[in-house]
């Protein structure tokens, strides 16, 4: 359902929102060796996400990336938004675009009556849940892996 992009970025964000604040920035080496994630392609998400003011960036030797918002600021939704954009919370399950609302237009896809209901759960979960709720239950955890 989500892009690698988007899941390289959860992961890395809960990564960084369980690591200790006084340590300062974190390497890009050291966020991708710790996840086993490509540096190049993830250095690239966490500029992104940089760029959008979720993280802070710090370049050179000394540099790498730290929360610039508190984890408890920050949903699922606003990740995926700023990664992949919002078609996944509002196209067709089956169309590039999306369908038609029923109430507006007789043309829907014909897995809309289903999806839309699935969609709904999805927006609601992806808008409600924190990267604070997840990196705390993370840290509570010895089974849940980033």
């Amino acid at each position: 359902m989500l892009s690698n992009s988007s899941r390289y970025a959860i992961r890395a964000l809960l990564y960084l929102a369980g690591r200790d604040k006084s340590k300062g920035s974190t390497g890009i080496r050291e966020i991708s060796s710790a996840l086993g994630l490509p540096a190049p392609y993830l250095a690239k998400i966490l500029q992104q996400l940089a760029k959008n003011k979720i993280l802070n960036s710090v370049k050179g030797p000394n540099g790498g990336f730290s929360m610039q918002r508190k984890p408890e600021s920050i949903t699922l939704y606003d990740i995926v938004r700023i990664i992949d954009g919002d078609a996944v919370f509002k196209n067709c399950i089956i169309h590039d675009g999306s369908c038609g609302d029923v109430k507006r237009s007789k043309k829907v896809c014909t897995v809309h009556e289903e999806y839309s209901v699935i969609r709904k759960e999805i927006n609601t979960l992806f808008r409600n849940t924190t990267l604070a709720r997840l990196a705390g239950r993370a840290a509570d955890t010895e089974n849940i892996f980033i």
